[in-house]
């Protein structure tokens, strides 16, 4: 008898499921399932994962994306899965609704909101609430009285369920719902060796009976295999912040909770075959895909053109005016037409057009931006003003940035001065509105480090020995065996060695959702109904649920609106410059301007990969490096003032003292991590006397006083690390 798994939690589900995506669609396609639906907590966030999961290694699977709905109003879960695209759209809108109720990382739903929302979903009426255990603030009469487990793993046997008041509170919510969604809503039942799961189960068959509802089976998975039932063990330490020896009725009393092949299930489910054959009808009546999500540009940006094509083919030849004022070069024409094509062919237009709307933007607020990256290949980006890269002077290869044989999505990165980004960014908001843009989500996962803290923390270990496993093994590397007795453990120790496993096998888990340095996601129609948005750690910043690989794989655009600190020392150098020198800023290219202002040799500042490369200590073979080791061994004597440095200028040599300063104080503290933060390095060259290194002669010496002047009003060390100086 075929079976479908319909209530699968991933490790999406944060610290409750122990399975990645792609570990259960492949068991779950091992021992013979027909299909699985993936349900998470109140998210979709792991939903894209199966299916490329699926896609890729071509699966005989069906799959159907879903969510695990918890309400914060004692209502038992519901799992909805939609039934065709704008069921789809309504579940989105139905979490972004719950998600922008909360803060960061909450969903708060009631009854009423999925009521409101029921048209086009297929439900399923878990046996109890998961959202609100007696733990966390409710009495243990109130968690009864909804149907609501003593805790959210049901652990230990009790009465069978559904009695009295109990039994007319689940029995009222499924009535309503089945009012709001004739014949779509189904009752889970659930074998997990409790004790009394036959007589459990003859309870949910009379209660479903009553309320004019099919049974469906359900083994409620929490991870693929019984083998990670320790890691769930550990996980739940984690949420619930106790040790495992202390944890005691928040496990799980068993590994039931795991994909079993269709002859268990039908083994389990023998007193109600019926259960089984139901997840087979329910499969037949959803039909939605994530294939069926489409992307839809916005089309603000026309302009009055009957098309995008047209718009952007017009602003391409109004810019190439502007950059060419004696007459358009033959092979820039022929760039421009060869790129047009393509552009059109790939139907890549609405993009071009909006990041040319968000960079116009910026530059009416006088607000220093710059395309980078492969976008610098494009002809029709450096008319639009987007990059400086001129194709009349440069060889650009195109196709490097898009190419009809590898079907990628374009990205063009823009970076904005950083300590202005934020007013682009509420333009994006403004222009669109909240439920068309947000900004891509990063999936935070564990690493080495916060793997043996967190294990560690859930064993018991003492703070100490956490960190010293955590600065050793899982830090820098090491033998192991060593590292754990310098640490005080006993290698050989059955525990420890848990703890060694667990904490391996916990690396690469997602640990919570966070925002993209700048990904924008913008859609012509809502958003939200492609994909829930919630409310980021930031005022007024908002989020969606999938990260820039999910969206890629789905072929959704983002435009990377993105802050670099340089930018803001250049609009501080201009600054200083009109003040000091009554001297503009001077046009780009504009080689003799910067020769005026400083005869050779002209001060020059660029970019240093890290920290590290400022030591002058540092390893020649650690990584590549622009920088000859004599220049940074010069740098690292300056800083500090060790070395004496000529300048001549007033405000420069004032910035210079408050550097000092702020070094000193840096070096009181404790010392930073090297290398992980970009450094802005200045070194003598040789035939140069005024302490700087002279790149072409093309930068002026004014950059590099704007950075040290810009240093101590700019916030926290950690900012002035992150800046960086660029050839």
């Amino acid at each position: 008898m075929p079976y479908l798994e319909f209530a699968t939690a991933s490790n999406f589900s944060f610290l409750r499921g122990a399975s990645h995506p792609e570990e259960l669609m492949v068991q779950a396609a091992a021992i013979g399932l027909a299909g699985l639906g993936l349900c998470d907590r109140n998210s979709v966030a792991g939903v894209v994962r199966a299916h490329l999961a699926r896609r890729e290694q071509n699966l005989p699977l069906i799959y159907h994306p879903g969510v695990r709905l918890c309400f914060a109003d004692g209502t038992p879960d519901v799992l909805a899965f939609p039934r065709d695209r704008a069921g789809w759209g309504r579940l989105t809108r139905l979490l972004t609704l719950g998600n922008l109720r909360g803060k960061k990382g909450e969903c708060i739903l009631t009854l009423d909101d999925l009521i409101a929302h029921a048209f086009g979903l297929e439900m399923i009426v878990m046996e109890a609430s998961s959202s609100l255990p007696p733990a966390r603030g409710r009495s243990t009469r109130e968690t009864r009285r909804v149907g609501v487990s003593s805790s959210e793993e049901d652990p230990h046997p009790n009465p069978p369920p559904f009695r009295g008041k109990k039994e007319e509170s689940i029995g009222h919510i499924i009535k309503r719902l089945r009012s709001a969604a004739p014949g779509r809503v189904r009752l889970a039942a659930s074998m997990l060796h409790r004790g009394h799961d036959r007589a459990r189960l003859a309870c949910l068959q009379e209660l479903a009976r009553d309320c004019g509802v099919p049974l469906i089976a359900i083994n409620d998975v929490h991870y693929h295999h019984p083998d990670r039932r320790p890691l769930a063990d550990v996980l739940t330490c984690i949420r619930e912040k106790v040790t495992i020896d202390r944890a005691g009725r928040k496990l799980a009393v068993n590994a039931e909770r795991h994909l079993k092949p269709p002859q268990e299930m039908a083994r389990l489910f023998r007193d109600a075959p019926e259960a089984i054959e139901e997840t087979m009808r329910l499969s037949e009546a959803l039909t939605f895909s994530l294939d069926e999500l489409k992307y839809e540009y916005p089309d603000e940006t026309l302009a009055g053109f009957d098309n995008a094509q047209e718009a952007l083919a017009h602003l391409t030849y109004e810019g190439a005016a502007r950059r060419y004022p004696h007459g358009l070069p033959a092979k820039v024409r022929a760039s421009i037409e060869h790129e047009l094509a393509l552009i059109a062919q790939l139907a890549y237009a609405p993009y071009f057009l909006t990041v040319h709307d968000i960079v116009r933007f910026a530059r009416s607020q006088n607000i220093l931006c710059q395309g980078r990256g492969s976008a610098a290949n494009s002809t029709v980006c450096f008319c639009l003003g987007v990059t400086e890269v001129d194709p009349d002077r440069a060889d650009l290869l195109f196709e490097r940035f898009i190419s009809p044989e590898r079907r990628e999505p374009p990205d063009i990165d823009v970076d904005f001065e950083h300590e202005r980004r934020e007013e682009v960014i509420q333009y994006i908001y403004r222009k669109y509105g909240r439920e068309r843009a947000g900004i891509a989500a990063t999936v935070i996962s564990y690493r080495g480090r916060s793997a043996i803290r967190e294990v560690g923390k859930a064993f018991g270990l003492s703070e100490d020995v956490i960190g010293a496993l955590a600065s050793s093994i899982w830090g820098a590397g090491g033998d192991g065996r060593a590292d754990l007795a310098r640490a005080g453990l006993d290698p050989d120790s059955r525990r420890v060695k848990q703890i060694s496993a667990l904490a391996r096998e916990i690396v690469g888990f997602p640990r919570h959702l966070s925002q993209h340095v700048g990904g924008f996601v913008i859609t012509r129609s809502r958003l939200d109904e492609v994909m829930p948005i919630g409310n980021g750690a930031m005022p007024d910043r908002t989020f969606v649920e999938w990260d820039k690989d999910d969206l890629d794989a789905l072929g959704i655009l983002k435009i990377d609106v993105l802050g670099l600190g340089m930018l803001s020392c250049i609009r501080k150098a201009f600054d200083l410059m009109e003040k000091h020198y009554a001297f503009s800023s001077p046009p780009p290219r504009a080689t003799h301007a910067c020769a005026s202002f400083y005869p050779p040799p002209q001060p020059s500042t660029f970019q240093g990969e890290g920290e590290r490369e400022a030591h002058p200590r540092h390893h020649p073979g650690r990584r590549p490096r622009r920088l000859s080791h004599a220049a940074t061994r010069g740098f690292a004597r300056r800083v500090p003032g060790r070395e004496p440095r000529a300048n001549d200028h007033a405000a420069a040599a004032e910035a210079q003292e408050l550097l000092r300063s702020r070094h000193r104080s840096r070096h009181r503290a404790a010392r930073p991590d090297p290398g992980r933060h970009g450094a802005s390095l200045s070194a003598p060259a040789a035939g140069t006397g005024n302490g700087h290194l002279s790149l072409e002669g093309t930068r002026s010496g004014a950059i590099e006083d704007a950075r040290r002047a810009a240093v101590p009003g700019a916030g926290d060390e950690d900012r002035y690390r992150r800046r960086r100086l660029h050839a």
